[in-house]
């Protein structure tokens, strides 16, 4: 039962299966705005198939055979989108002082640039770690379980008169620590903080890839709306517009002082 508990990781899965869940009802609405508002082409059903299958791919519903790997060797963010795209041109970029063109102007193509560098150096980078030592944690209760209980079932064993009072001393000691050990990790919930982080990983790798590939396309006509975009990254940062132009003029200056940002690109986690 231990070793059942542990390959499947039950406080991870549902973890798992919850953000599933919420990316998938995610898509679902996109889609229904797309035929509300628009008629598909070819184009969005290719692009909501990759969709699909890229998310059933980063959260595999079935137990057996496909089950993500519980105990990794390090963290690797969740990537539930298709790969993006780049959409560079032959076109080169053509920058005259403040000139707007699709609002993009070349001070919020510097801001994005900003916000990318410090989501990579703070919040990327601090989740992969707290990630990392969850895992190490995870991996150590669950060795450190099975090993407990199996001396606890061998001191047990040997419990006889020829053998003394040691056998029941060890199985008592070796029983009590499993079950201290077991509880710590199942109701402690290891295995879904480790989940959540590889999440939280995830969504800025998400973000950072977004605006790489925005900001790929030399053609600002043929990008998204430049202000719809920074509203757009704004909120899923939990910044207002003036919060996320004051990260990239923090962030642009601690660069050019040589000195670290004491700021993180998000406010929501």
């Amino acid at each position: 039962m231990l070793v059942l508990m542990n390959k499947i990781q039950p406080s991870q899965l549902v973890e798992e299966q919850r953000n599933a869940t919420r990316l998938f009802k995610q898509l679902q609405r996109q889609i229904e705005t797309l035929l509300a508002t628009d008629s598909p082409s070819k184009q969005d059903v290719k692009d909501a198939m990759e969709k699909v299958l890229t998310l059933d791919k980063a959260y595999p519903l079935p137990l057996l055979g496909v089950m993500l790997e519980k105990f990794p060797e390090n963290l690797e963010p969740t990537v539930w989108w298709p790969k993006m795209q780049s959409q560079k041109t032959n076109k080169e970029k053509y920058f005259k002082g403040k000139v707007e063109s699709n609002g993009w102007t070349e001070e919020l193509e510097m801001e994005m640039r900003e916000v990318v560098e410090v989501s990579k150096r703070k919040d990327s980078e601090d989740y992969e770690r707290l990630g990392n030592k969850a895992l190490k944690m995870n991996k150590v209760l669950a060795a450190s379980g099975l090993i407990l209980t199996g001396i606890a079932a061998l001191g047990s064993a040997f419990m006889d008169s020829s053998n003394g009072p040691w056998a029941a001393i060890v199985a008592a000691a070796a029983g009590a620590l499993a079950s201290a050990v077991n509880t710590l990790e199942h109701g402690g919930q290891v295995g879904m903080l480790f989940e959540m982080y590889r999440n939280n990983a995830g969504f800025f790798k998400h973000v950072q890839e977004s605006i790489e590939s925005t900001l790929s396309e030399n053609d600002w006509d043929k990008r998204e709306n430049g202000e719809l975009f920074e509203m757009k990254v704004a909120l899923q940062l939990g910044r207002s517009l003036s919060q996320l132009r004051d990260l990239a003029k923090k962030s642009n200056y601690s660069r050019v002082e040589g000195s670290p940002i004491d700021e993180f690109a998000s406010k929501l986690f």
